[in-house]
């Protein structure tokens, strides 16, 4: 064998040992956000409410009402309405120019009714597992702050920060991508901004309960409250999703995606 491959996977070897030394003797006491240190604070998960098993989407407005609608304004309300005619227009066959596997992000992804939900505790976190394009939210409840505006990497679902208020975990969620949307052809800007109360129904433990403020100086008039509950299932488990697998929908020249 090559003597310099030796001597390298040596040198490797050793430092690998010194990582994995200084990580097993690390103090977690002296690390503030034990999400990245979670040894020695496994018990205190013992005291969260029971969100185990999967959690299906429950269709329609929880009181049996209309649901809110978003309250755009300005150019979101302009660029909305010009949607509308279009899809009128054109009987719903309209330019859609994301790719059919991209996923919602937020807050579309929490009312995908045919995918369940599984949450996900570790210490200092809660994982939101999405069977739906097998995506993941996490939601850091270890007292960090969100990141300075400078130093905010825009993503699908947000910069997630939480805390637990007895049995309710209470979100707080900014830095959103634009091309995410409030709802079908409903845009939103980069200022948007998610409060989010989630807890067991009252007298029903299995049913969840997510309700849901959305802000947005500049789409939005007025705050948008939604609500979302889902029913709990705790025989089944979440499935593969691969979109990729058949995503068969061709592109044209203008880069619009269009049906087979």
């Amino acid at each position: 064998m090559n003597l310099r491959y030796l001597v390298a996977a040596a040198v490797v070897s050793v430092a690998c040992a010194g990582i994995a030394s200084a990580d097993s003797t690390a103090d977690s006491s002296e690390h503030p956000y034990p999400a990245a240190f979670p040894k020695g604070h496994y018990g205190a998960l013992n005291a969260l409410p029971d969100w185990g098993g999967i959690w299906y989407l429950n269709f329609g407005p929880p009181s049996g009402g209309r649901p809110e609608r978003p309250d755009l304004k300005g150019k979101y309300l302009k660029d909305y309405q010009h949607w509308v005619a279009e899809v009128k227009a054109t009987h719903g066959n309209v330019p859609h120019y994301a790719s059919y596997c991209q996923p919602p992000g937020m807050p579309g992804i929490m009312g995908v009714g045919q995918y369940p939900v599984e949450f996900l505790f570790t210490p200092g976190r809660v994982t939101m597992h999405f069977e739906a394009w097998m995506q993941w939210r996490n939601i850091f409840t270890d007292g960090r702050k969100h990141p300075d505006p400078d130093d905010l990497d825009p993503t699908f679902y947000g910069n997630s920060i939480g805390q637990w208020e007895g049995g309710t975990l209470v979100v707080d969620t900014i830095g959103f991508k634009t091309v995410t949307q409030l709802g079908m052809g409903m845009e939103h800007s980069d200022q948007m901004h998610i409060i989010e109360r989630i807890h067991l129904k009252k007298g029903d433990s299995n049913t969840l309960v997510d309700e849901m403020t959305v802000e947005d100086p500049l789409a939005l008039a007025k705050p948008w409250h939604t609500t979302y509950t889902y029913r709990r299932s705790r025989t089944q488990q979440l499935l593969e999703f691969i979109c990729e697998e058949n995503n068969r929908n061709p592109v044209n020249a203008e880069g619009q995606t269009e049906f087979e």
